[in-house]
C-alpha cells in the first residue's frame, strides 16, 4: 500500500510540474459548485487566449456556460487585480471586464 501511494504522489508531482511548465493551470477549480471547470484541450487554449488579452497574468479560475458567454477565465494580474475574459466557442474575445466581488466581503476593491 505505501509503494502505490508514493508512486501515485510522485506521478501526480510530475504532472503538476510539467503543467506549470507549460504556462497554463491544468485543472481550475471553481468556487461555485454549480460552475464547470474549462478541461482537456478546451482549457490550455482559453487560457492561451485570455493570457495573450490581458498581456500576461495567470488563469486562476475558469469556467464553462457562463451567464456571459460560451467561457469564462479568470486571469490574476501581476498587480494582483483580476479581470474576466469573455470567450466564444471558437476561443475569441467578446469581452473582459474587472473581476469585482460581490458585496459580501469576498475582496476588497479599494
Amino acid at each position: 500500500m505505501r509503494r502505490r501511494t508514493r508512486y501515485a504522489l510522485s506521478g501526480a508531482i510530475v504532472l503538476a510540474a510539467a503543467a506549470i511548465g507549460g504556462g497554463v493551470a491544468v485543472g481550475v477549480a471553481s468556487n461555485d459548485d454549480d460552475e464547470a471547470p474549462i478541461t482537456g484541450p478546451a482549457l490550455e487554449r482559453a487560457g492561451e487566449a485570455a493570457l495573450e488579452h490581458t498581456g500576461g497574468g495567470r488563469v486562476t479560475d475558469t469556467e464553462v456556460g457562463d451567464e456571459d458567454s460560451y467561457y469564462e477565465v479568470e486571469v490574476t494580474l501581476d498587480d494582483g487585480s483580476q479581470v474576466d475574459v469573455q470567450l466564444d466557442e471558437d476561443f475569441r474575445v467578446v469581452g473582459a471586464t474587472p473581476d469585482r466581488e460581490d458585496d459580501e466581503g469576498d475582496a476588497d476593491d479599494s
